[in-house]
């Protein structure tokens, strides 16, 4: 037991460590800011929402209509060829007028889905044909020990492009603090990242992704959206 206490916070250490080789800029961002803080808005903190776990076929799903041949492609997390599907989540759906939880999105059946990974794996962000110009591919709209979102547009906000959430992720210890900088400093800026960036490492053996468009939840099984190519 004494040895067990000792190994999981050198693991957690060892996850949480500076990237090598990695730093990070903050550029000017467009619109409007949120109305609530991020760490309480259920729209940039995917964990003020939650999500459940759901029964569903854990491999890639075939949608019918168009495809955006410039979508973010999820393989780009990580640096290696495969990716085994994990866990199917559920995200809840969220009451504006009462602000407060609500039942879980049910169309598309799967809003958030786990992904087999290395502890302490690092991650990068998925490539897209989209920039928010100056060679940035992503804004950082939220960050904290264990959570990302990243945004395909310079909006400070989910409506337009795409949103990324990633869950159980270490975020790299210097992209953090300039998130939190910027955060203090009422997001006039926000940390933005290249394509391909590394932005921290998997905490555990999952880490946890959802993706959206205009503000709605997708399936991240899609093969036509998300895996193009598979």
């Amino acid at each position: 037991m004494a040895m067990g206490r000792v190994y999981l916070p050198v693991i957690a250490a060892r996850c949480c460590a500076p990237i090598p080789g990695e730093s990070y800029a903050a550029v000017s961002v467009t619109g409007a800011h949120p109305d609530l803080s991020a760490e309480v808005h259920p729209d940039l903190n995917l964990a003020v929402r939650g999500y459940a776990p759901t029964s569903a076929e854990l491999d890639l799903v075939d949608y019918g209509g168009p495809a955006d041949p410039g979508a973010p492609q999820l393989e780009g997390l990580f640096s290696r060829g495969s990716v085994l599907f994990s866990a199917a989540y559920q995200v809840f759906d969220w009451d504006w007028d009462v602000m407060r939880r609500g039942p879980k999105i049910a169309s598309p059946p799967v809003t958030a889905l786990g992904l087999d990974v290395r502890r302490g794996e690092t991650l990068h962000v998925p490539a897209s044909r989209y920039a928010i110009g100056d060679g940035w591919e992503v804004l950082v709209l939220y960050a904290s020990q264990e959570r990302i979102t990243l945004k395909y547009t310079r909006e400070d906000s989910v409506v337009y492009g795409y949103t990324l959430h990633v869950e159980n992720v270490c975020i790299e210890p210097r992209l953090l603090s300039l998130y939190e900088i910027c955060e203090a400093g009422d997001r006039n800026c926000l940390p933005a990242l290249h394509e391909r960036q590394a932005f921290g490492r998997a905490r555990t053996d999952q880490v946890v992704v959802a993706i959206r468009d205009h503000g709605c939840f997708l399936d991240p099984r899609s093969r036509k959206d998300w895996w193009q190519g598979h």
